[in-house]
């Protein structure tokens, strides 16, 4: 019988890209897979002559030679060769094909076919730090030494892993790859080296002092620069303070998370603080001065005007957190509390009585409000 063109096999025009042949082989490989078609006796002949077609399609010499004489390029006539690089594409590296298309789906994962998966000097883990500060040092800055837990060099074979600081011998399994390939049915299997774990190298002499793994556990005590203004989620990286690699391989990095802890006398909203300041009843209603506390350490003076209620707010400019990259200071906000006094003597009622009796008029929200009561009663009765 004969063969069909292999644009026709793939289902593409004779001027598909590459990338197109590969997507349509794909496609074909997944619908006619002999494991998705037990029941379909013609699946593994198609599923073979698409192997066949994107095998000579995929390979730019061979594929141009099919476009000039079609199967006739294979066929043992153009030059006793067999086709470009020798070899029909049906006798060929069956799995070959496949095998690029499972490269290209599990490469990543797998760690790719570009530089042989080849991990030598693996890298170190980055670690994190979880760092307490008061809010006074969240506006001053500071600078904090802080010990962390974490792998070093091995100092005995200088981070190489073998005794006496020797170089490690090429794998023999993989030959340096890190990976080696098994043949199962139509796939290729890529797995990492059971002999190296991957790194492509073995110690023949492993380092007593870190059993070959290049390091050590040990606490570093590290000089930590906490800038004026973090709060709470700020992270600071440290580039090269993590873990360090495997035989030699580069340091991770140390992220520093910042939790700035509660204040008894200040709450924080972004750069601004807020401080509730109680009064007693008479400041409020006559008015004053009071002194109030800035995170700083220092004082500032308050006038507050006559007739002040709870929950008014005075601003005091620029005395709130400063900006974590610069650029001024947030404000800090007085919220007046006015304070109900408690455990009163007799001649304290007796004048708050009589003040009672002398201040209707001195109570226009209270009378407002009661008025719209009385409003509201009178209409539901009618």
């Amino acid at each position: 019988m004969a063969k069909r063109d292999f644009y026709e096999v793939l289902g593409v025009g004779k001027g598909a890209s590459a990338d197109e042949i590969k997507k349509a082989y794909r496609k074909k490989a997944k619908e006619f897979h002999p494991d998705r078609n037990a029941d379909n006796p013609e699946a593994e002949t198609q599923f073979k002559e698409a192997n066949e077609a994107y095998e000579v399609l995929k390979d730019a010499e061979k594929k141009a030679a099919y476009d000039r004489f079609g199967h006739a390029a294979f066929e043992g006539g153009m030059g006793g060769g067999g086709g470009p690089r020798g070899g029909h594409p049906g006798q060929g590296d069956f799995a070959s094909a496949f095998s690029d298309v499972f490269d290209d789906l599990f490469g990543d994962f797998m760690g790719g076919r570009g530089g042989g998966g080849r991990q030598r000097a693996a890298r170190g883990a980055d670690l994190r730090y979880n760092l307490r500060v008061t809010l006074e040092e969240a506006f001053s800055g500071l600078q904090k030494t802080i010990n962390v837990p974490t792998s070093v060099p091995c100092d005995a074979c200088e981070g190489t892993g073998a005794e006496g600081g020797a170089e490690p011998t090429t794998c023999p399994t993989c030959s340096g790859m890190g990976k080696v390939r098994a043949q199962q049915g139509f796939f290729t299997v890529e797995r990492t080296c059971p002999t190296c774990s991957g790194l492509g190298q073995i110690i023949k002499n492993p380092c007593k002092s870190c059993a070959g793994q290049g390091r050590i556990e040990k606490d570093r005590a590290l000089s930590v620069n906490i800038p004026a203004g973090v709060e709470t989620g700020t992270r600071i990286r440290l580039a090269g303070e993590g873990e360090a690699g495997m035989r030699g391989g580069p340091s991770g990095d140390l992220y520093i998370f910042i939790e700035v802890s509660k204040h008894a006398l200040f709450e924080r909203e972004g750069n601004n603080l807020f401080c509730r300041v109680p009064v007693s009843m008479t400041s409020a209603a006559l008015g004053g001065d009071i002194e109030v506390p800035t995170i700083d350490g220092g004082r500032s003076r308050v006038k507050i005007p006559a007739g002040s209620q709870s929950g008014r707010q005075m601003r005091l400019r620029s005395k709130g957190m400063p900006a974590l990259r610069g650029g001024g200071a947030g404000d800090m906000f007085i919220e007046l509390a006015v304070e109900t006094p408690v455990n009163l003597t007799s001649r304290q009622k007796e004048l708050l009585r009589e003040f009672e009796d002398l201040s209707e008029e001195n109570n226009p929200e209270s009378s407002s409000f009661f008025k719209s009561v009385k409003n509201f009663w009178d209409s539901m009765k009618g």
